[in-house]
């Protein structure tokens, strides 16, 4: 009988702990953040990146393209953080030393 009992009050207490989890939960408050929308996480188009990915499209073509290579050329020069070639020195003049 005394197992019976047992039985009985175990029962009791996992429905009184079912029934208190279920009132906690129908009463949390629900704090949803609005996730961004798609254009919010896009950047601003990149006019350079545009022609780049133009370049990169045409193939093999785009190694006589002469935009291309400045294109190219550009972006190298940025990379490796070089100062633009249009900034190089002017060229010397004639030499003063052997009369040329």
């Amino acid at each position: 009988m005394e197992g019976k009992v047992l039985a009985r009050i175990a029962a009791v207490v996992f429905v009184a702990v079912a029934l208190t989890a279920a009132v906690i939960e129908m009463t949390r408050k629900d704090i949803s953040v609005p996730s961004p929308s798609a254009s919010a996480l896009q950047a601003p188009a990149n006019p350079l990146r545009l022609e780049l990915r133009r370049c990169q499209e045409m193939g093999e073509a785009a190694a006589n393209d002469a935009e291309c290579l400045r294109l190219w050329a550009g972006n190298r020069d940025r990379f490796l953080g070089r100062t633009p070639a249009s900034s190089t020195p002017a060229q010397p003049g004639p030499c003063p030393i052997g009369g040329q």
